[in-house]
């Protein structure tokens, strides 16, 4: 049975699709005008002038700028499909507070993101460029500064829903809290390669500021699943007392 609701889970995520589509559009729309206006705020990081390598780079960027920030926008509608495609799956297993869970995976993104923006970002920026000498200037492109901080915040907002998956697998009995403890050395491990495969350069500073906060929701992933645990083990109490004993 599990089986035949993925799949149509899966079927319903497509559809879904098509609503997304069409919210990227309608938002890339309202925001094209403020382009410009976006790239000044992603600027005031870098703290000098951006260079564009031929004439349609600076259109060519200030429309990746729009459709990235039409992304940011539109998450609230990517994850609605998404948690409505594949609720049903956790429906069976007893989840109820499904709208919960919507917003929590809404709130853990944009607090990734906006910890990256604020926070990491500035400091990512500020080392890399600290490596320029009297003889060496960088010249940045505008393109690859707007994807470069793109990829930066879209990274964070995805690795800070971990507490939130790690729970929802407990949940499910996928992953149980002891499990995690049991491999903590592999979780860490796996935590090197992610932050070097997400952070846009390959130095240790920059894979450190994404690293550490990933292994903090790692353990804040771990304690909700002993909560989560508990909860069940409660519920299971509370439907048959006999088991108390």
């Amino acid at each position: 049975m599990d089986r035949d609701q993925l799949f149509r889970s899966l079927a319903t995520l497509r559809k879904g699709l098509l609503w997304v589509i069409v919210a990227v559009v309608l938002f890339g729309m309202a925001l094209f005008p403020f382009s410009k206006t976006l790239l000044r705020l992603l600027q005031t990081h870098l703290q000098q002038n951006l260079i564009a390598y031929g004439i349609p780079e600076a259109f060519l960027s200030a429309l990746k700028l729009t459709i990235y920030t039409s992304l940011f926008v539109s998450i609230p509608v990517i994850f609605y499909q998404i948690w409505t495609s594949f609720a049903p799956l956790f429906r069976l297993r007893g989840l109820k507070s499904g709208v919960l869970v919507l917003l929590t995976a809404i709130f853990l993104f944009y607090l990734g993101a906006f910890f990256c923006y604020f926070v990491t970002l500035p400091f990512g920026v500020r080392f890399l460029l600290g490596y320029q000498t009297a003889h060496i200037r960088p010249m940045i492109s505008v393109g690859k500064y707007v994807s470069f901080c793109a990829a930066f915040v879209f990274a964070f907002g995805i690795i800070f829903e971990l507490p939130l998956v790690l729970a929802l697998l407990s949940y499910v009995n996928i992953v149980t809290s002891r499990f995690l403890t049991q491999h903590r050395r592999y979780a860490i491990l796996a935590i090197a390669l992610l932050s070097a495969a997400l952070t846009p350069t390959p130095d240790v500073f920059n894979m450190s500021l994404m690293g550490g906060p990933l292994y903090i929701l790692f353990e804040i992933g771990v304690i909700l699943a002993k909560i989560v645990e508990r909860r069940k083990v409660e519920a299971a109490h509370a439907q048959d007392p006999s088991q108390t004993g």
